[in-house]
């Protein structure tokens, strides 16, 4: 049974789903059934794909790859940023020629997890 945020992927089409109303017993895609999204927390590559939350004057600031910055083109590039709170998700969704990189206003303490996507290596968290 799908849980509210879990993320799900079409390795066919590249279909990628978030659940925002939980309950079904299976997510379907290209005659296919779609693939849960496990998010990972420790890079063991030289790509960087932890998030890393930083303060800054305006809420947080967070990169992906806090001392390697991850790429970003076309065929590799991270499409979206989260953050949530107890209360809200906030989401930036990236430009494949832009920083891996989004400007959050919140409070770092009000933060409960930070996760991100790439096309290529998957999901991440922090």
């Amino acid at each position: 049974m799908t849980k509210l945020r879990e993320i799900y992927y079409c390795p066919i089409c590249g279909n990628v789903i978030e659940i925002f109303n939980e309950g079904a017993s299976a997510l379907v895609c290209c005659n296919q059934k779609m693939q849960k999204l496990e998010a990972k927390s420790e890079d063991s590559t030289l790509e960087k794909h932890v998030p890393f939350v930083e303060e800054v004057e305006d809420g947080v600031l967070v990169k992906v790859g806090q001392n390697q910055v991850h790429p970003m083109s076309e065929d590799h590039h991270i499409k979206f940023i989260e953050v949530h709170t107890k209360d809200m998700v906030l989401k930036a969704e990236l430009d494949p020629n832009g920083a891996p990189e989004a400007t959050f206003p919140v409070k770092i303490a009000d933060i409960v997890k930070v996760r991100e996507w790439c096309n290529l290596h998957g999901l991440w968290e922090a």
